[in-house]
């Protein structure tokens, strides 16, 4: 269109450059999910498929991206951290958004077979998202802080509720009348004095939420989970292994450092997770 009379449009195209010197987060959340859930059967309270789908997704995500460090996903929300210092799409909010946002939901509906089998999806499930700056890692951990705190209160609300429903007896207008007003010590109660159902041994993944951390490995960490590295034949005739120059040259040789994206369901809260990366907010 350039050069033509009606290239004159594009001055109605607004720039929108995200500031830079902060933290790129994108939060995507499903769209009407709740009816995708109930019209596809998902399992209650936890669907292992549907969680498994979604960690699928923003792996998917993370591998095309190499900007974003860190990922959180709890029920059908996933948050991304992009690296301070990124410059993807000259940081257009627009194009970053709109990119993840669809990466991840082609990739939920190409996979959808891999975890559902049989079960056809009915009809194209969407993402919403958003873009939030956070100016320093202070307000980025208390971000995923607050995620990952997020998902223990629903997963208690949810696990004792369909245990209410499931096992109780109880309907879902019962049991939600059964929880008004409860806190988390009295849940804990009604779980396992009514249903003998020990929270805490709840495997984390429902608990925790999942992490994907871009994690920095050494060749030797990253045997059998990522690509070996080449090793040279010093003597090509079968002896042993060279002259000595060339092992000593070896030995002291740093360790090639491999990136590898690692799915954990772990405490994201405590300081012991960002002590042992701290690379993942430089």
């Amino acid at each position: 269109m350039a050069g033509t009379k009606f290239a004159y449009v594009k001055i109605f195209e607004l720039p929108d450059p995200l500031l830079p010197g902060t933290y790129i987060l994108v939060r995507l959340d499903g769209h009407g999910f709740h009816r995708l859930s109930q019209d596809h059967d998902f399992v209650k309270p936890n669907d292992e498929r549907a969680l498994q789908l979604m960690d699928h997704g923003a792996r998917d995500v993370m591998n095309e991206f190499k900007d974003i460090m860190l990922a959180f996903g709890e029920s059908d929300e996933y948050s991304f951290l992009f690296r301070k210092s990124t410059a993807l799409y000259n940081r257009r909010q627009a194009k970053i958004l709109t990119t993840v946002v669809s990466l991840f939901t082609s990739s939920y509906v190409f996979n959808w077979p891999r975890y559902f089998h049989s079960l056809s999806l009915k009809y194209p499930p969407s993402f919403d998202g958003r873009i939030v700056l956070y100016p320093s890692a202070k307000e980025v951990r208390d971000y995923f802080a607050w995620r990952q705190a997020d998902t223990h209160i629903n997963n208690l609300y949810n696990t004792t509720f369909w245990a209410l429903v499931q096992q109780g007896g109880q309907t879902t207008t019962e049991a939600h009348s059964t929880l008004r007003g409860t806190v988390s010590k009295q849940k804990h109660e009604v779980l396992f004095s009514r249903f003998g159902i020990n929270y805490n041994d709840i495997a984390e993944r429902y608990r925790k939420g999942s992490v994907l951390v871009r994690e920095k490995l050494t060749a030797a960490d990253a045997s059998g989970i990522t690509e070996r590295m080449p090793v040279e034949d010093d003597d090509p005739e079968g002896g042993a292994g060279g002259t000595k120059e060339v092992q000593s040259e070896k030995k002291n040789k740093k360790p090639k450092i491999h990136a590898q994206v690692q799915l954990y369901h772990c405490d994201i809260i405590e300081q012991a997770f960002w002590d042992a990366r701290p690379y993942l907010l430089e």
